[in-house]
C-alpha cells in the first residue's frame, strides 16, 4: 500500500428529525438525558478527540467543543473525560462554532487498554460500541495471542466481537488453508471473514453483516489493514494509508486520532490507531469469556480460590494434561491472568497515593484560609 492523499475528516451530517437516531441515538441514551437538558442544552456524539480540544456532531452540525470548568474541577481520572463515541450535553454559542460539553451520558460501553509504557493508568479508545471487528493480516502479524488479548478487551467492555483476516491474497491456497485451521476453534464462536483489500474478496461478506446505526470499532497493529478497509466500505479512498515494511510485516501509524465517522449504508465506524502494546487489566470478567473453557472448570477445582497454576486438585491443569485445554493457549491465559493482577495492584496503589496527595493539597489550602 501507497500513501494516497492527506487524510481529511468525513462529514457525518444528516437531516429531519432522525438526524440523532442517524448516530445511534437511541431510546436507552434518551432516557439516561432526562433531567439535564436545560434551556439551551443539547444532546451531540463526540467524533473526534484532539489533545486541546473535540469535535462532536448534533446530526445537523458538526461543532469544535471544549469543557466547561466545572466538567473539569470535577474529574477524578482520566475514564471521565469524553472519548470517541461518548454522548454528552453541550451548550452552543456563535452561531454553533463554539460548544461547551457539561455533562457525559452513561456509557453502554467503553473500550480502553492499559496506557502503553510504564505508566499504569487506563487509556481511553472508544464508547457506546456495538462491535469490533478484530483485524489480524495472514502474514508476519498473525498472531492467535494478540488475538485473545484483543478478545479479553472487548469481552471486558461488554462488545461483541468479529475476527477478520485480511491480507488473504498474500498466501499459497495451502498456507492460508493452514491459518484457516488454526482459528477454526475460533469460528465456532465468533462470525469470522477473511478478505483481501486487494482483490476484494470477502468484503461484500463484510457489508452484508453491517447494521445501520450501530457502532463499529476497527482495531488491530498497524498495516493490517484498517484503513484501507474502511476506505473501501466507504467506497472512496477517503483515509491515507501507509506502506508496510516488507522485512517485518509492520506499518507505521497511519490512523493517528480515532474518529467516527457515517457509512452511506448508516453503520457507523471509528478507526483506532494500530497497537503494538496491547496491555489489559481489571478484565476478570474479559478473561472468563474469552477463555470460557477455563472459566467452566473453576467451580471443579478442590480449591475455591485455586490460580490453576500449580494447585494439587486442579480441575484445570488436569484438563490441561488430558489435552482438553490447548497448553498454549492454556499458557496465554495464565501470562495475561499475571500480568492483569500485577497492572491492577500498581493501579490501586497509584490511585491511594493521588487521593493522599490531594487530600494534602486541599488541606493546606484549608489552613492558609484561616491564617
Amino acid at each position: 500500500m501507497s500513501s494516497r492523499q492527506e487524510e481529511k475528516p468525513k462529514d457525518i451530517n444528516t437531516s429531519g428529525s432522525s438526524a440523532l437516531e442517524a448516530l445511534g441515538f437511541d431510546a436507552w441514551f434518551a432516557e439516561q438525558s432526562a433531567g439535564l437538558l436545560e434551556d439551551g442544552f443539547a444532546i451531540a456524539r463526540v467524533i473526534e478527540v484532539n489533545k486541546s480540544n473535540y469535535k462532536v456532531s448534533t446530526g445537523r452540525h458538526d461543532i469544535l467543543a471544549e469543557l466547561s470548568g466545572r466538567f473539569l474541577f470535577n474529574v477524578d481520572n482520566r475514564t471521565e473525560l469524553p472519548t470517541v463515541g461518548d454522548w454528552v450535553v453541550v451548550q452552543c454559542f456563535d452561531e454553533d462554532g463554539l460548544a461547551i460539553i457539561h455533562h457525559i451520558l452513561p456509557r453502554k460501553s467503553l473500550l480502553r487498554r492499559k496506557d502503553p509504557g510504564k505508566a499504569v493508568a487506563f487509556q481511553l479508545i472508544a464508547a457506546n460500541i456495538d462491535f469490533a471487528f478484530i483485524v489480524q493480516s495472514a502474514d508476519a502479524n498473525f498472531n492467535l495471542h494478540r488475538l485473545e488479548r484483543y478478545l479479553v478487551m472487548v469481552h471486558e467492555s461488554k462488545i461483541a466481537p468479529m475476527v477478520i483476516l485480511s491480507k488473504t491474497d498474500l498466501l499459497p491456497a495451502e498456507q492460508l488453508a493452514g491459518i484457516q485451521e488454526q482459528v477454526k476453534p475460533y469460528q465456532d464462536k465468533y462470525p469470522f471473514l477473511a478478505i483481501s483489500n486487494v482483490t476484494g474478496d470477502g468484503l461484500q461478506k463484510v457489508r452484508e453483516v453491517l447494521q445501520s446505526g450501530k457502532t463499529y470499532c476497527l482495531l488491530g497493529s498497524s498495516g493490517v489493514g484498517k484503513t484501507t478497509l474502511l476506505n473501501n466500505l466507504l467506497g472512496e479512498a477517503l483515509y491515507e494509508v501507509n506502506a508496510v515494511r516488507e522485512k517485518d510485516s509492520r506499518g507505521r501509524h497511519t490512523t493517528s486520532k480515532r474518529q467516527l465517522v457515517r457509512l452511506p449504508d448508516g453503520s457507523i465506524f471509528i478507526d483506532t490507531p494500530g497497537m503494538r502494546e496491547l496491555g489489559n487489566f481489571n478484565v476478570d470478567a474479559g478473561l472468563e469469556e474469552t477463555f470460557d473453557e477455563i472459566a467452566s472448570l473453576q467451580g471443579q477445582c478442590h480449591f475455591a480460590d485455586c490460580t490453576h497454576r500449580h494447585e494439587a486438585g486442579c480441575a484445570v491443569i488436569a484438563a490441561v494434561q488430558q489435552g482438553l485445554i490447548d497448553h498454549e493457549r492454556y499458557q496465554n491465559y495464565l501470562k495475561i491472568q499475571k500480568e492483569s493482577a500485577y497492572y491492577a495492584m500498581s493501579y490501586q496503589d497509584k490511585r491511594k497515593k493521588d487521593k493522599q496527595f490531594g487530600k494534602m493539597v486541599k488541606d493546606y489550602k484549608k489552613s492558609i484560609r484561616k491564617k
